[in-house]
């Protein structure tokens, strides 16, 4: 079964087809794209639903039904939490623990995430239980961690003295020693108890540089470069982030939006996972930006199984091939004309990367190939990405 692609290079194939010029045919549009014609048609006849133009269930109506019936069954699961707890706290007046039920509500299909969200617990220590046998100090540290992390989560701005407090009141008594080192050990300080300052340089690097400024790959998949650009408008800047493949330089995926946040690098690199399909063992080279040491990014490469590497501060050769790419982006598109809207630069970066960068434009790396040729040629076909 085919890859599904990603609804923003759906979305860019369709407004490139809306607004070609007249000679040029929805077929000519779909090979500049590498699609079918079928599908391209597809997709215009259901971006014609969602703006009410055609008869039909629009996608935000699929997307809100899926949604509706994930919260029925997310409800299901809390009520069934409930249920069980109420039974099985009820049956003698023992003290009772109360990690055995979060466990044998997961054997039945319900996740521990939703029974610890119900019951009031964190998670962390539930799984401490289940993967070696507790004593009687770890289960007190435990309860008292609990305690601690309840009395943060309802205020944020306590210290961890005010938190002791808190926790003593609620029955865990500890001293302000024990307080700190348990919220050292979590991370659990005050909103207030460091201030930031202004003009920071850049942070420190979240991964090593496994490149070397060496940017050879022996297959596809195996190194990626990514790095974000941006682009100026008349209704303000516009930004790009792009992730290529080293072995034909071919981009693999990209994200486009007005502003540049940690989603915009997450978008990027979910769209070309789902373009390229296991990518297990890849590594994704950038610079040290903010965007690519925020958690939502680790999260995603760690999700992927992707190896991160990042270059030093201030050093452009150090994602050199990353940069060549954007310095052809601004000759090519950018400097041709100005742009007076972000929707029509959009249009322009995206039919640029598409039609003359990957299947018009040979590189001399290449063997004098476009990256589509070179990867049609030079990689199986049972492993070709879509």
């Amino acid at each position: 079964m085919p890859k599904p692609y990603p609804r923003e290079f759906r979305d860019d194939v369709v407004r490139v087809a809306r607004n070609r010029d007249s000679e040029v045919t929805l077929e000519q549009v779909a090979a500049d794209f590498g699609i079918h014609p079928m599908t391209l048609s597809k997709w215009m006849r259901q971006a014609d639903v969602d703006e009410g133009a055609k008869p039909g269930t629009s996608t935000a109506e699929s997307a809100e039904l899926r949604a509706a019936k994930r919260r029925i069954r997310l409800l299901e699961q809390e009520n069934e939490v409930l249920k069980r707890a109420a039974a099985y706290f009820a049956q003698a007046s023992l003290p009772k623990m109360t990690y055995p039920l979060v466990r044998e509500l997961a054997a039945h299909g319900i996740p521990v995430a939703v029974t610890c969200r119900v019951l009031g617990l964190a998670r962390q220590p539930y799984y401490r239980w289940l993967d070696e046998p507790v004593t009687d100090s770890e289960l007190e540290e435990a309860y008292r961690a609990n305690a601690l992390f309840d009395a943060h989560r309802d205020d944020p701005e306590f210290g961890y003295r005010l938190l002791a407090d808190e926790a003593r009141a609620a029955g865990e008594a500890m001293a302000d020693r024990t307080a700190w080192r348990i919220c050292s050990q979590q991370g659990w300080w005050s909103v207030f108890g460091k201030r930031k300052g202004k003009g920071r340089k850049a942070g420190p690097p979240v991964h090593d540089d496994r490149v070397q400024r060496d940017f050879t790959a022996q297959a596809p998949n195996q190194l990626w470069l990514t790095d974000i650009s941006e682009h100026p408008t008349a209704e303000g800047k516009l930004y790009l982030c792009a992730v290529k493949d080293v072995y034909s330089n071919r981009i693999v995926g990209y994200s486009i939006d007005s502003r540049m946040k940690s989603r915009l690098a997450v978008r990027a690199l979910n769209n070309a996972v789902a373009r390229r399909g296991d990518v297990a063992g890849c590594i994704l080279h950038s610079d040290r930006g903010s965007q690519f040491r925020s958690r939502k990014f680790l999260r995603a490469l760690a999700r992927h199984s992707m190896a991160g590497s990042m270059g030093r501060v201030g050093a452009a050769g150090d994602n050199a091939a990353m940069e060549s790419f954007f310095g052809l982006l601004q000759n090519n598109v950018l400097d041709r004309r100005s742009w007076s809207t972000r929707e029509e630069l959009r249009i322009a970066i995206v039919t640029w990367i598409e039609r003359t960068y990957h299947r018009r434009r040979r590189q001399t790396r290449l063997g004098r190939l476009t990256p589509v040729e070179f990867e049609m040629i030079m990689t199986p076909p049972a492993s070709q990405a879509a």
